[in-house]
């Protein structure tokens, strides 16, 4: 059995350590850059191998802080993993135990994904409430609802779910389940429950993210029979079991975005390898809208055109094919230094706008409104010290920092390293002046 899957050191020292990412602003950007697998899409692929009594390899896996961490809930259920550079082995062919530790699901929201496939396969699963960014309430009775649904057994004690599927054949049952809202968490775990169930399921209003139909299609790898994937109807058809396979896992499309948008605001000329640009029909409408120009240069590859300058615009974020909330932070950075107002609306995560707070502490004006911000755009943002709130506000950070005037600090860089496959690598590989000090020699906010 594996431990760790081999996370890097620094990334692993970020969160122990109190590291900080300087950045020095002002600088263009130009080249290349290597977009890494999709965060969304291997965390629940990995639940997703709970599903096979055989070994599934796994490529395009990023190393990220949760990857390491949803290997550990892995391994604490008795699965063994073993990286393979950018791919990772699992063999679920042996399950010792169907309790997730606590202290593990309390820092990965993700981990909660492994209720489905265990009770899919073992008829019993017991998961704490998960953690996470705190960025919402992000409640779990959608997937309670919809496993209860299956004919499982499910309640919440002492901060545990416990389900189990109860008669002899110890097998979910097939069920017709309507979301009162598209959870891509619920969608996914709800899914993974019907590969392995006696009969059809059918989810209605069901996700249409793209990182569901990647877990779709990983289960379609293994024997399921799953069709309307990436539609609002997803119909699955139970299997008695799955099978091993390889499997490479889709580019990041929020990471291509963040850099794309690192483009714009350095008003700077960048080619991003590999990306689907249909992952990004919402962020390329924006960024083309306030100015810019996206280049589709081939089946895999965008590239983003600057403009002399950047005009305002609006959003509303949405369930896919909406504008991603996973983006909100890092426009708004970007509508910080436009010229006029804009006003983002955040409808997905109520407590998704506190970095508002860090960029008005780097010369922005943006004003909080309920779940809405209005940003009146500035000449130029000036470096600060700033400290990172949650996951896609740490990238929001380094955007502003990029752009501003003089030096930025960044501390909570556990944030960052909890989603992006060394972010601020890639961005010094196209120019960035920025350094992260481990150590912590550059002074604490």
């Amino acid at each position: 059995m594996v431990t760790s899957i081999g996370l890097p050191n620094p990334v692993a020292a970020a969160e122990a350590d109190g590291a900080v990412l300087e950045i020095t602003g002002g600088t263009p950007l130009r080249g290349q850059a290597t977009i890494s697998g999709a965060k969304n899409s291997a965390l629940v692929v990995m639940a997703g191998t709970l599903l096979c009594s055989q070994p599934c390899r796994i490529r395009n896996i990023p190393h990220l802080m949760d990857i390491e961490c949803m290997g550990e809930v892995l391994t604490a259920l008795g699965v063994s993993l073993k990286r393979e550079d950018d791919a990772l082995v699992v063999d679920a062919s042996t399950i010792a135990h169907t309790k997730a530790p606590y202290d593990l699901v309390s820092r990965l929201r993700a981990s909660f994904f492994v209720i489905g496939p265990l009770l899919a396969r073992m008829g019993v699963a017991r998961i704490p409430l998960p953690g996470g960014c705190a960025i919402g309430a992000r409640p779990v009775e959608l997937h309670v609802r919809g496993l209860q649904a299956m004919g499982a057994d499910v309640h919440i004690e002492h901060g545990t779910v416990h389900a189990y599927v109860p008669g002899s054949s110890r097998r979910l049952q097939g069920a017709k389940i309507y979301l009162d809202y598209p959870s891509v968490g619920a969608t996914e775990t709800l899914m993974m429950a019907a590969t392995l169930a006696d009969g059809e399921t059918i989810i209605e209003n069901a996700a249409q993210e793209p990182e569901v139909t990647d877990l779709a299609n990983f289960c379609r790898a293994m024997g399921a029979r799953i069709r309307g994937a990436g539609t609002n109807t997803i119909t699955i058809a139970g299997v008695p079991s799955l099978h091993s396979t390889d499997y490479g896992i889709i580019p990041d499309r929020i990471e291509a975005g963040t850099l794309l948008v690192a483009g714009a605001i350095t008003r700077s000329e960048i080619s991003l390898h590999p990306v689907i640009p249909e992952h990004l029909t919402a962020v390329i409408a924006k960024l083309q809208e306030i100015g810019g120009q996206v280049v589709v240069d081939g089946p895999s590859r965008v590239r983003y055109v600057p403009s002399h300058s950047i005009s305002p615009t609006d959003i509303q974020t949405g369930p896919f094919p909406g504008f991603p909330t996973d983006m909100q932070a890092q426009f708004m950075a970007l509508m910080a230094v436009c010229e006029g107002s804009s006003l983002i609306t955040e409808t997905v995560f109520e407590n998704r706008l506190r970095h508002v707070a860090e960029l008005n502490r780097m010369g922005a004006d943006i004003r909080l409104n309920g779940n809405c911000a209005i940003i009146k755009g500035v000449h130029q943002l000036s470096g600060a010290p700033v400290l990172a709130t949650d996951l896609r506000a740490s990238a929001a950070l380094v955007l502003a920092g990029l752009a501003a005037k003089g030096t930025t600090t960044i501390q909570g860089l556990h944030h960052l390293d909890r989603g992006y496959d060394d972010l601020e690598g890639k961005l010094r590989l196209l120019g960035a002046n920025l350094r992260r000090y481990n150590d912590g020699s550059v002074p604490a906010i």
